[in-house]
């Protein structure tokens, strides 16, 4: 054999090895954005999980807090926009997650005026059934953020980036609640 086909032989060889490298690296993209799309998935099943037991906690309430319709009904309107905020992008579902948050918690801090509720087995199963969801809801976009933060480094890192904007992969948003 002559330079001349070892050379090309070598040139061919690097443009396989090149090409191997290129394919691994778009894997690579796509399997954190799986891994991402994954982690939102587990948040989204505490989401629901959270708002299905947000109407037995108010219809417990009522029956002890009658003249306290006002907080009952903002923590209703707070879990229906959050529940249509489901599908809309992680940044507004976060801010409706936000304010149920805190409508629920206007509504525990009401259950501390009467005692009687605060003694209701029922009310007391589901404000702990709810502690155990927001733990795991906690759990979830914790490994939401380290899914989408790594995939989002993996797109912004020299040479993957470039496969990235060839690709259309675009940086994810984190689920950050206020």
């Amino acid at each position: 054999m002559g330079p001349v086909v070892i050379g090309t032989l070598i040139v061919i060889g690097m443009g396989v090895l090149f090409v191997f490298y290129l394919i691994g690296q778009y894997n690579g993209l796509v399997r954190l954005k799986n891994q991402a799309q994954n982690a939102w998935s587990q948040i989204d099943v505490q989401l629901k999980r959270r708002h299905d037991l947000i109407p037995n906690i108010v219809e417990t309430v009522k029956g002890y807090a009658k003249h306290e319709r006002e907080t009952l009904e903002n923590v209703i309107r707070a879990r229906n926009a959050a529940v249509s905020a489901t599908g809309t992008g992680v940044q507004q579902q976060a801010q409706a997650e936000g304010m149920l948050t805190q409508a629920m918690g206007r509504l525990f801090a009401l259950s501390e005026a009467y005692p009687d509720l605060k003694a209701n087995q029922n009310f007391l199963g589901l404000q702990e059934e709810l502690s155990s969801t927001e733990n795991k809801l906690g759990f979830a976009r914790q490994a939401y953020n380290d899914s989408t933060m790594q995939y989002n480094t993996k797109t912004e890192m020299f040479p993957t980036n470039i496969i990235a904007g060839m690709f259309s992969f675009v940086a994810a948003a984190l689920f950050e609640v206020e």
